[in-house]
C-alpha cells in the first residue's frame, strides 16, 4: 500500500530552466546554521545572519507580562488557532522592557495540569537554537495558565502563500528553499535528540522578516500532557498513527511529505488521492498551475520522488532527515538572491533604537566628591575617601572603657588592616577586613561602610554597595557621603532618575553644612 516510487516521463512536464545558472553548475555548500556554539561554523554572510538573531536564553514569563504584551490578549491580535480537536490560539505581541515582537500560544484550560512538566517540557525545547526555526524564548505557568512564548514571524505562514496569496505565487526556486530549510530545522531536533514534531503541516511554516522559512518551535511541545492529538486533519495523519495512536520519527517525515506536495500542487491533496496521482502519471494535474511551467523537468522529477517516498505506507521505507538534507541540497538555485525578493516582500530595515532623553542635570553645584560620582570616576571617589580618613565618624561612636579595654584592640587592628588594603586598591581584601570590624558590632563607623561599599563597586557588586551606602546613611543620616555612594550604585544599576535624586539630596547638605560652619 502506500505511494509507489516514480519518475516523470520525458515530456511529461515542460523544459522551462529558470535563468541565472549554468547547466550542471551546483550551488556552493550550505550546511545547517546553529546557534549552539557546538556546531560547525557556517559561512561568512550566513554567520553575520544568524549573529544579527540573538536569541535570549529561554526564561518564565509572568501572566501579567504576557498579557500586556498582548494588549490583554485582545482578540485582534490573535495570528493563528487550532481546530476544535486542540482550540489553543496564538497572539502576537510585543514586551514591554525590550521591545521585542513575540508570538505567544495560550494553551486551553488544564490542557497541561502539572505545572513542573510543562515547565520542564518548555525548558528542553527551549534548549534548541537554529536560524532555520522560529525559537522558543519562554514560558509562563501562573495558576492554571500555560504559555509558551517564541520569536515573531511577521511574514505569514507558508500556507497562506501557497493557498490564500495575493500579488504572487511563490516561484519554484522559493519552493525548493522552503523544503531544504525545513528539512535541515528537522535535521537538527533530531541529532539533538528531538525528533518527534506535532502536526507538522503548512500552517508550521512560518517567514521571519528576511523573508527566510523557519520550522515554528511550537510543534515540538504535544498541545495537551497525553498529547491525544497528533494531527487536526485525519485525512493527513500517518497511517501507523491511525492503527496504534503511535508518533514516531518516520511519522513526522510523513507529516514533511505532505508539505512537499503543498509545495508542488500549490493546493491541498490528501496524500491518498496525490499517491493515486503519481501512480498513474497524472502529473501535469499534480503540478502548481500557477507555476505556468517554469520548473526544470529533472528537479520536479526529483521532488515527486521525494514525495512519493516520504509518504510510504511503511515507516521504515520512508527516507531519513539526512537524506532529506542531502536530496534537496544540490537543488538550491539563486542562492545569491535574497528570500524576500522571491517573496516579493520589501526589504526588512532595522529600526534605529530611540534616541535616549539627556541625563538630568544636579540642581546645585557639586562638591568634589560630587562631581567624581556624577561622572561614575570610582578612582577619584576613592582617592577622596582615603584622603578623608575618619574625620566624619566623629561623635558617632559612644563606648564604655570596659568595652574599650576587650573589644577595642581585636576591632581597631582589623580595619587598619582594611585601611591598608583600601589605600593599596585590594579591595577584596579591604572587603575581608571591613566585614570582621562590622561583625562585631561594638562600633559602628560610616566610613567603613562608605568605603566597603565603593570596594563593592570596584568588585562589580553595585546591589551590595547600595546596602552599604545605605547602611552609612543609618548611621550618619545628613552625611552627603553616604548619598553619594547611593547615587553612585544606582547608577551602577540603571536607576538614573534615582540615583540623580540621591546626587540633587547629597548636594543640598552640603551647602546646608557649608552654612552651617560659616562664622
Amino acid at each position: 500500500m502506500g505511494c509507489c516510487r516514480s519518475s516523470l516521463r520525458t515530456g511529461t512536464l515542460p523544459e522551462k530552466k529558470p535563468p541565472g545558472r549554468a547547466a550542471g553548475a551546483l550551488p556552493p555548500h550550505r550546511p545547517s546554521l546553529s546557534l549552539n556554539q557546538h556546531q560547525a561554523p557556517a559561512p561568512s554572510g550566513a554567520r553575520a545572519a544568524a549573529a544579527g538573531r540573538e536569541v535570549p536564553a529561554v526564561k518564565e514569563f509572568s501572566l501579567a507580562e504576557l498579557r500586556a504584551a498582548t494588549g490583554g490578549f485582545a482578540p485582534e491580535n490573535i495570528v493563528s488557532e487550532s481546530g476544535e480537536k486542540a482550540p489553543n490560539f496564538v497572539y502576537k505581541g510585543r514586551l514591554e522592557a525590550t521591545r521585542r515582537a513575540i508570538a505567544v500560544k495560550k494553551f486551553t484550560k488544564m490542557a497541561w495540569p502539572d505545572a513542573k512538566q510543562f515547565a520542564e517540557e518548555a525548558k528542553g525545547v527551549g534548549k534548541l537554537r537554529h536560524c532555520r526555526m522560529a525559537n522558543l524564548i519562554g514560558y509562563c505557568c501562573d495558576g492554571d495558565e500555560r504559555l509558551l512564548v517564541a520569536e515573531y514571524m511577521p511574514n505569514d505562514t507558508l500556507a497562506k502563500h501557497l493557498f490564500h496569496w495575493e500579488n504572487q505565487t511563490l516561484e519554484w526556486a522559493m519552493r525548493l528553499r522552503v523544503a531544504y530549510y525545513i528539512a535541515e530545522a528537522l535535521e537538527y531536533c533530531s541529532t539533538e535528540g528531538r525528533p518527534l514534531y506535532h502536526d507538522l503541516n503548512s500552517y508550521r511554516v512560518l517567514f521571519d522578516e528576511n523573508g527566510d522559512p523557519r520550522l515554528s518551535c511550537f510543534g515540538l511541545m504535544k498541545n495537551s500532557r497525553d498529547g491525544k492529538s497528533y494531527s487536526t486533519n485525519l485525512a493527513y495523519t500517518p497511517p501507523e498513527y491511525l492503527r496504534n495512536g503511535r508518533v514516531t520519527s518516520e511519522s513526522i517525515i510523513y507529516s514533511y511529505g505532505t508539505i512537499l506536495l503543498d509545495l508542488l500542487s500549490g493546493k491541498r491533496i490528501p496524500p491518498s488521492r496525490a499517491c493515486d496521482m503519481i501512480k498513474g502519471n497524472n502529473l501535469q494535474v499534480l503540478m502548481d498551475s500557477h507555476l505556468e511551467g517554469n520548473y526544470p523537468t529533472e528537479e520536479a522529477t526529483t521532488m515527486v520522488d521525494l514525495v512519493s517516498q516520504c509518504l510510504q505506507y511503511e515507516p521504515r521505507d520512508r527516507p531519513n532527515t539526512k537524506k532529506l538534507v542531502s536530496v534537496l541540497e544540490p537543488m538550491q538555485i539563486k542562492s545569491e538572491v535574497p528570500s524576500y525578493e522571491m517573496l516579493g516582500i520589501p526589504k526588512h530595515e532595522e529600526e534605529a533604537p530611540p534616541t535616549p532623553p539627556p541625563p538630568p542635570q544636579p540642581q546645585h553645584p557639586l562638591s568634589p566628591m560630587g562631581e567624581a560620582c556624577s561622572r561614575m570616576d570610582l578612582t577619584a571617589i576613592h582617592q577622596i575617601l582615603v584622603n578623608t580618613h575618619y574625620r566624619d565618624d566623629e561623635g558617632t561612636n559612644e563606648l564604655s572603657f570596659q568595652e574599650w579595654t576587650q573589644q577595642m584592640r581585636d576591632m581597631l587592628e582589623a580595619r587598619k588592616r582594611g585601611d591598608f588594603a583600601f589605600r593599596d586598591k585590594d579591595f577584596k581584601a579591604a572587603i575581608d577586613c571591613y566585614t570582621q570590624f562590622v561583625d562585631v558590632g561594638t562600633m559602628v563607623s560610616p566610613t567603613v561602610y562608605a568605603r566597603r561599599s565603593l570596594c563593592h563597586l570596584m568588585s562589580d557588586q553595585p546591589d551590595a554597595a547600595l546596602r552599604d551606602a545605605m547602611q552609612a546613611q543609618c548611621v550618619y543620616p545628613d552625611w552627603p557621603t553616604a548619598f553619594y555612594m547611593q547615587a553612585v550604585a544606582l547608577s551602577k544599576l540603571n536607576m538614573q532618575s534615582d540615583a540623580m535624586d540621591m546626587l540633587n539630596e547629597a548636594s543640598q547638605l552640603e551647602e546646608k553644612r557649608q552654612k552651617n560652619t560659616k562664622p
